[in-house]
């Protein structure tokens, strides 16, 4: 299996070269053969692009990794840094990973075990279920699960944190999505 982890990066540049070693070290499951990562540099003011096109996969992976670096000549969003890098995955699945160290790889186990025994194409991660839990502010928690709960009422979904980063799918789902926005509503 061949995963790509796709990397929207906006002004990352103190943050991308440990987010991608981290990546790179990441425990992935035996069945993940090949890493593909897919930085998008969203137009970033500081030197994101330079810090990744820097960056050398160490020469003891784990496994084969490759980069690749596409950059927006205009800020155009998050949304539309993950169509452009949707568009280069090449992986059986694939995974969304922010630059900025918020979340972290070795969770990848957790996200890729659903869809390696076939149980789900798309699995969200949730920063509210078993495991440690982060510290959120009061409000933004409660603002959280306010959204959380109106986005399940209209899509008649059970989601636990629709804000969360951490998104994973299957390559037959990223050919079937139908991206349009542009900045943080994907």
């Amino acid at each position: 299996m061949r995963v790509s982890v796709v990397i929207p990066a906006y002004n990352e540049e103190g943050t991308v070269a440990a987010l991608l070693d981290r990546v790179v070290a990441a425990p992935y499951p035996a069945e993940v053969a090949e890493v593909e990562l897919v930085v998008v540099d969203d137009c970033s003011r500081d030197g994101t692009a330079a810090a990744v096109e820097a960056y050398v996969i160490p020469a003891g992976a784990p496994r084969p990794t490759t980069l690749e670096l596409a950059r927006h000549s205009v800020n155009r969003g998050k949304a539309a840094a993950l169509r452009t890098g949707f568009g280069r995955a090449t992986g059986d699945v694939v995974i969304v990973q922010d630059a900025d160290l918020e979340y972290d790889p070795t969770d990848y186990p957790a996200l890729l075990a659903p869809i390696i025994v076939g149980r789900a194409e798309v699995v969200y991660g949730s920063r509210f279920l078993s495991g440690p839990h982060r510290v959120l502010f009061f409000w933004h928690s409660i603002g959280n699960r306010f959204l959380t709960n109106l986005s399940n009422m209209l899509t008649d979904l059970n989601l636990s944190d629709m804000e969360t980063c951490y998104k994973v799918f299957t390559r037959d789902v990223k050919d079937r999505l139908v991206l349009k926005a542009d900045r943080f509503g994907f």
